[in-house]
């Protein structure tokens, strides 16, 4: 039973640690991993959007994943930076549930964008003679928004059960920004529906649901590869939906490990999410920069047409 039950007005984010003499190096370390997240992300948003040999479906929702991982960045970091700056670490009830409904969508989108993805990598190994046909401009944007829309909504109820807490036992949140997880942790009023809909729908649709069919597009891709015959063709298939197998196997590994977590251990899930929300953004563009001799051309060529014009 929580004692001292409390209307809380306002938060006071605990933020990633309370030790003095790790203030400054976790501020600079924050700053600098947010200056890559935007660099990183939005060089490979404008290299896509400027050379028209990355108008391809494939590039197309990876433009989509870079405005998820700058934007779900952005929601998530700037307090802890403001925090830093100004000392000031609360923040109002009505700021941490926009922070939580945007933090959970774009962690939604993320998945579905991915999982998208999986699908286009899919007809473009097994059926690449209609691979225009079926993943034209049209089935590519009807795609891209429905990810965006389900993505705002299936966290609704969420945040509105969240609303509906009356009161909380603490205004200290043990976490570095307005998480669901960090909100339960402290709340006094009945959760139980909320639980349990964390658990039911954060399976069935974070992990069950992209998962599978992500799992079902590469048991297809697998066996198309070992059907081609030469070496050569084979690594070139493989090679092709290798960028997008690393960042799968990185993000749903944390995914898998911070879900596995027990709640009551909020300080390892504070740094599963911390990771999911810094290094996943700061590596998904090299991932497909480093790995992609598309990107590497185009980058080239821009660079080139940038000396020209200078």
């Amino acid at each position: 039973m929580k004692q001292n039950q409390t209307i809380i007005t306002y938060f006071i984010i605990k933020g990633i640690s309370d030790v003095p003499q790790l203030q400054a190096p976790i501020f600079i370390l924050v700053l600098l991993i947010f200056l890559i997240v935007l660099f990183g992300n939005m060089s490979l948003l404008l290299l896509v959007c400027l050379d028209s040999h990355l108008h391809t479906p494939m590039y197309f929702f990876l433009a989509n994943l870079s405005i998820v991982d700058m934007t779900s960045s952005t929601v998530t970091l700037h307090k802890i930076l403001l925090t830093f700056i100004t000392g000031d670490n609360t923040v109002v009830y009505l700021a941490c549930l926009v922070q939580s409904y945007m933090f959970g969508s774009l962690s939604g989108h993320g998945l579905f964008i991915l999982t998208t993805m999986s699908y286009d990598r899919y007809v473009a190994i097994c059926r690449p003679l209609n691979y225009n046909i079926i993943m034209s401009f049209r089935i590519c944007l009807l795609l891209a928004s429905f990810c965006w829309i389900f993505g705002f909504i299936q966290v609704v109820p969420y945040v509105w059960m969240l609303s509906m807490i009356s009161c909380y036992s603490s205004i200290e949140v043990d976490h570095f920004c307005c998480d669901l997880a960090a909100f339960m942790d402290i709340a006094c009023s009945d959760i139980t529906i909320l639980e349990s809909l964390t658990i039911i729908q954060g399976m069935i649709i974070y992990i069950i649901t992209p998962f599978f069919l992500t799992f079902i597009s590469y048991i297809f891709i697998i066996k198309t590869i070992l059907k081609i015959r030469s070496n050569i063709g084979r690594r070139k298939a493989f090679y092709t939906c290798s960028s997008h197998l690393t960042v799968i196997v990185l993000l749903y590994t944390t995914l898998i490990l911070q879900y596995a977590i027990p709640t009551h251990l909020l300080g390892s899930k504070k740094r599963f999410s911390l990771f999911n929300t810094t290094i996943v953004p700061v590596l998904n563009p090299l991932i497909y920069s480093l790995k992609n001799k598309d990107v590497k051309t185009a980058f080239v060529r821009r660079i080139g047409k940038l000396r020209l014009l200078l």
